[in-house]
């Protein structure tokens, strides 16, 4: 590596718009960091969620000694489900919206995550000094990962291996039936359904489940016990040799073994399975001689398969921060720009360690060959293994081999790489706009590679042609449709546009040969568009779908003009695909025009002028 000097010149350039604000909060505790360089935190203070009304004066609290500090980003781990800008804690009576906390703080960017989807995010890049194995078992190399971990509920989370990088699941998998093994077990869920219908693994194998065993078992082994927090239990089984605290973690532990268990068959985590949250931890090497790794493996038929999976406890403080820290990085990575990635890759190459540099020097000699190249390939020229290409990627700040494709590609060329960035009801107006425009373009590009050139030709001459072109379109496609109308109207073409379902089959039926109808549909689906075709077809007249490629009005039409882009239109308006309609409609239209000019002379000509002016 270089100096210490160069490293810092480094974590400075990455960290010029100042530290960001990480926080890790749960339903008892939330941990803060200001985060300065990668892997570097400071300032960690530990507050007491009872202590505040809401997340804003908790933040607020925590800022105070901080007023100094200007921040423009932050990102928040969270114990709860989050599916969108608003979040509606469940083990604590806190709700907000992401965006007005983010505008009360002004912060540019605020992203929240569930808690176990940044610890999952945060596993991989783990040392083994950040862990205690419990039990045998060797990870399997490329192989799933399954998280949980008690606290004030029960996290649950799995990290899936991709070809370059990994993806983290967003689970509730805490919330699933609590089973019990024994007769012990099945006594202590009797006394969770005297008050719970549903009693889920969380209601038990958490901080408060383990007061509910406590008082399970006192009940069941008839002793007077005095009322005890989750901490109080732990301290009174590891400290005072408490016979009933010593009974309840044991039972505590080989819950969490068997749930443990059911989580690694379901995933086939061979990469192993790993324990946070705020409660095993404290119990150190205790945990390690506890029921658990015993629980883990008594499955019958399948003890064998266990066996051979490991189990670690996250033994690292604030494991979440290194998760979180890692999104946040990603999220404005994906913001900005790399047109200066070759000048990176030089800068950093003495760095790197030896088998990496030989990955940089392939890019930096042969560039064009490492984006065209897979994996395999590029490992064997640079004479490394696979994984040494995925740590040089995640050296120079990306996750994987296809995102620094993606940016290095944009380096070399400067035009603008193809993908697609989720637009979510928490980002802020500068990262919509950034996420609308990327995807349009994205989109836009991929589009002009599919294009089907000889459906084109098909449908510029039909409509050259046609004695009439009638529109059928309805909500959204109108405005595509309208668009036509007007376009081909100027064409001296008779043209129609019929926005009624009612309509469609009737003004098909009047049609004869020579027409056409342009029928415009994102899904293609629409029982009146679909007679309508029919009947169009049935009378001599052709028909121009502009629709998905494999749906019914495709099959339908004379031609189809495919727009195959997908969008989630249960929350959004079709917006992508709109714009594709409209350039198609635009292409027809210059076809028309030149079409026209090659066999009339100069009048079309001017038709094509106007009609790029307009």
């Amino acid at each position: 590596m270089g100096s210490q000097q160069e490293q810092d010149k480094f974590a400075r350039a990455a960290f010029a718009d100042g530290p960001r604000l990480l926080a890790d909060i749960g339903a008892t505790h939330a941990r803060f960091a200001l985060q300065t360089a990668p892997g570097q935190f400071r300032s960690v203070s530990v507050l007491r969620c009872d202590d505040f009304p809401g997340i804003v004066p908790l933040l607020r609290h925590y800022l105070q000694d901080h007023a100094d500090v200007t921040l423009h980003h932050a990102a928040f781990a969270v114990a709860n489900p989050i599916s969108g800008d608003y979040v509606r804690m469940t083990n604590r009576a806190w709700e907000f919206s992401t965006d007005a906390v983010r505008r009360e703080l002004g912060l540019s960017t605020l992203l929240i995550v569930n808690d176990f989807t940044a610890l999952a995010m945060a596993i991989p890049g783990f040392a083994q000094e950040d862990l205690m194995q419990v039990g045998q078992g060797k990870p399997a190399s490329n192989a799933v990962i399954g998280v949980l971990g008690p606290g004030t509920g029960l996290g649950v989370s799995g990290v899936i291996p991709t070809a370059d990088g990994f993806v983290t699941l967003g689970s509730e998998g805490g919330h699933v039936n609590f089973a019990p093994a024994d007769e012990r077990e099945f006594a202590i869920l009797q006394y969770a359904w005297r008050e719970w219908q549903h009693v889920s693994n969380e209601r038990l194998i958490s901080g408060p489940g383990m007061e509910i065993i406590y008082r399970a078992l006192a009940q069941r082994n008839g002793v007077q016990a005095p009322p005890r927090t989750a901490a109080a239990i732990v301290a009174g089984a590891l400290e005072a040799d408490d016979p009933l605290c010593l009974e309840v973690l044991e039972c505590f532990c080989g819950m969490l073994g068997g749930a443990a268990a059911n989580l690694a068959v379901t995933l086939g985590a061979f990469g192993g399975i790993f324990i946070g949250g705020g409660i095993v931890p404290r119990m150190g090497e205790w945990f390690a001689r506890s029921p658990f790794r015993a629980r883990f493996e008594a499955k019958g038929r399948f003890s064998t398969y266990l066996q051979d999976i490991p189990t670690y406890v996250i033994t690292t403080p604030n494991p979440a921060f290194h998760g979180v820290a890692t999104i946040l990085a990603e999220h404005l990575r994906g913001r900005s720009g790399a047109n200066t990635l070759m000048d990176r890759v030089q800068q950093l190459r003495h760095e790197l360690s030896p088998a990496e540099q030989r990955v940089a020097t392939l890019v930096i000699e042969q560039p064009r060959l490492v984006l065209n190249e897979p994996i395999a390939e590029i490992a064997r020229l640079a004479d490394v293994s696979q994984p040494t290409v995925i740590r040089f990627c995640r050296s120079l700040g990306f996750q994987g081999l296809a995102e620094f494709k993606l940016k290095f590609a944009s380096s070399l060329t400067g035009s603008i790489p193809v993908r697609h960035s989720q637009v979510r009801t928490s980002d802020s107006t500068h990262d919509l706009s950034a996420k609308v425009i990327d995807n349009t373009v994205s989109a836009i590009l991929r589009f002009r590679d599919q294009l089907d050139v000889r459906s084109l030709d098909r449908a510029i001459e039909l409509v050259s042609k046609a004695r009439r072109v009638e529109f059928y379109a309805m909500g959204n496609a109108r405005a595509v449709a309208l668009d036509g109308q007007h376009k081909f109207f100027r064409f001296r073409i008779p043209t129609a546009l019929y926005g009624d379902a009612h309509l469609f089959k009737l003004a098909a039926e009047l049609l004869g040969p020579g027409d056409v109808v342009i029928a415009v549909s994102n899904s293609g689906n629409l029982q009146e568009l679909l007679d309508a075709a029919d009947a169009a077809r049935a009378v001599g007249a052709d028909v121009i779908a502009i629709s998905n490629s494999q749906s019914p009005l495709a099959r339908k039409a004379t031609v189809c003009l495919a727009v195959d882009h997908a969008e989630d239109s249960t929350s959004f308006l079709s917006m992508i695909s709109r714009i594709l309609q409209l350039l198609l409609i635009d292409i027809m239209a210059v076809g028309i025009s030149v079409d026209g000019q090659h066999g009339q002379g100069e009048e079309p000509h001017r038709l094509l002028i106007s009609h790029l002016d307009s």
